[in-house]
C-alpha cells in the first residue's frame, strides 16, 4: 500500500518547543515515522509571552512574530525531514496548529488567534500547508477547541470500553469515549502545566518541575487550593475551553497575595493539586470508573500522575503508549490527522464537544507553488 505521509506541527500553551511529527495514515492506525522538537529561541519566546498579554504596539509585533513563528515552524519541518531522510515530495501536506496568542470564544463576537504564517511555512519547506483549523468552528458558534477529541474518537475508541483520554499540556483537556453509540464529549478542564511551569520559572529560573520533584518536597495548603478552585471556570458546564487569558501569571500573583507566608515549594504543591483536582472533578462528573490514558507533557510528571491516581480510585491509569500512541507526540499526530481530514474533504470537529452548529471541514490550504 502506498504511504500517506502528513506532517503535524504543534506548539502549545506551554511554549516549550515546536513539535514536528511525520505520520503515515495508509494503515488502519496512524504510524509515527519520525519526530523532532525545535527549541523556541529565547528572544522569540519573550516576544510571544508579551503578545499573550494586552499592551501597546500589538499589531506591528503581531505581524513580525507571525512571520518569525512561520520561519521557526518551517525550520522544524526541514530538520524533521533531514533526520528521517524523507523527500518533501513524499509529504502530502503539513498540518500546522500555529501558536495561540488569544483565545476568546465567549465574547459577543468570539474569536481565536493562532500565528505562524502558513505561507512562510509553505514557501520555505516546499510542501502545502493546512492551517487555521479553529476559526471555522468558531464561525459555526463553537469554542474552536478542543479539536483533538475527534482524533481520539477515531484512534482510541473501542466498543464496550469506557475511556477518557487526558491531554496535559499548558491547559488540560479530556475526551470521554463512552464505548457505545453515545456522543463523545470533550472540553478543557483548566490549567495543566501552565501555572506550575510559571511558578518554578519565576522562583527558580527552571523551565519546568522535572517529575514534580519540587512539588513533592512541599505540602499543599488547603485554603489556597480552595481559593484557586473557586475560579468560575471550574463550575462552567461544557462545552468550554480556556487558555492563558484566564490562567496566567498575573492571575496567579493576585491569588497568592494573601498567602505570601507560604513556602515556595508549598505553593508549587498546591498548584499541582489544582491541576489534579480540577481534572478529577470533571472526570468523576462524567463517570466514577473507566480507563484513563494520559498524553502530553504532564504524562511524564510522576508526582502529577501519582496524585491523580489517588483522586481517581475507580480508574485504571496508563499513558496512551498502551494504546499504541507515544504520549509525547499525540497532539502533533492529531494535527497531522486534521491535515489529512482536510485533504480528503472530511469533517474534523465534534459539535457535541465544541458547541458548533454542525460538523465541518476545518482549516485552509496554503499552496507551496
Amino acid at each position: 500500500m502506498k504511504n500517506a505521509y502528513y506532517i503535524g506541527l504543534m506548539s502549545g500553551t506551554s511554549m516549550d518547543g515546536v513539535d514536528a511529527v511525520l505520520v503515515d495514515f495508509s494503515g488502519a492506525q496512524p504510524q509515527l515515522i519520525a519526530s523532532h522538537t525545535e527549541a523556541i529561541p529565547s528572544h522569540l519566546l519573550k516576544g510571544l509571552q508579551r503578545l499573550c498579554s494586552p499592551s501597546t504596539d500589538e499589531i506591528n509585533r503581531l505581524g513580525r512574530l507571525d512571520r518569525n513563528v512561520g520561519e521557526l515552524f518551517a525550520l522544524a519541518v526541514n530538520n524533521l525531514l533531514t533526520k528521517c531522510a524523507i523527500a518533501k515530495e513524499e509529504v502530502i501536506a503539513i498540518g500546522s496548529h500555529g501558536q495561540t496568542v488569544r483565545h476568546m470564544p465567549n465574547l459577543e463576537v468570539g474569536f481565536t488567534l493562532q500565528i505562524g504564517d502558513p505561507n512562510t511555512i509553505a514557501t520555505e519547506t516546499g510542501i502545502d500547508v493546512i492551517a487555521d483549523f479553529r476559526r471555522k468552528d468558531i464561525a459555526l458558534g463553537g469554542q474552536g477547541a478542543p479539536l483533538v477529541p475527534a482524533f481520539h474518537q477515531q484512534t482510541f475508541a473501542e466498543v464496550g470500553k469506557k475511556r477518557i483520554i487526558l491531554n496535559i499540556g499548558g491547559i488540560a483537556n479530556i475526551t470521554y469515549l463512552p464505548g457505545n453509540s453515545d456522543q463523545v464529549l470533550g472540553f478543557d478542564t483548566g490549567p495543566g502545566n501552565t501555572l506550575i511551569d510559571a511558578w518554578i520559572q519565576q522562583v527558580k529560573s527552571e523551565p519546568f518541575d522535572r517529575d514534580g520533584a519540587w512539588a513533592a518536597s512541599g505540602k499543599t495548603d488547603q485554603d489556597l487550593l480552595t481559593q484557586l478552585l473557586s475560579h468560575p471556570y471550574f463550575s462552567l458546564a461544557y462545552p468550554k475551553s480556556t487558555g492563558r487569558e484566564l490562567f496566567n501569571q498575573a492571575w496567579l500573583e493576585q491569588q497568592l497575595s494573601p498567602f505570601n507566608h507560604l513556602d515556595e515549594e508549598d505553593i508549587q504543591s498546591t498548584l499541582l493539586d489544582l491541576t489534579c483536582h480540577s481534572i478529577a472533578h470533571d472526570m468523576i462528573k462524567l463517570s466514577n470508573e473507566g480507563e484513563l490514558y494520559v498524553c502530553g507533557g504532564g504524562a511524564f510528571n510522576g508526582q502529577l500522575i501519582q496524585r491523580l491516581a489517588a483522586l481517581l480510585p475507580g480508574y485504571t491509569l496508563n499513558t496512551t503508549s498502551a494504546l499504541g500512541v507515544d504520549p509525547k507526540w499525540a497532539e502533533g499526530i492529531a494535527f497531522a490527522w486534521l491535515a489529512m481530514r482536510n485533504h480528503l474533504g472530511l469533517p474534523a470537529n465534534l459539535p457535541a464537544v465544541t458547541g458548533a452548529s454542525r460538523e465541518a471541514v476545518l482549516g485552509g490550504r496554503f499552496s507551496a507553488k
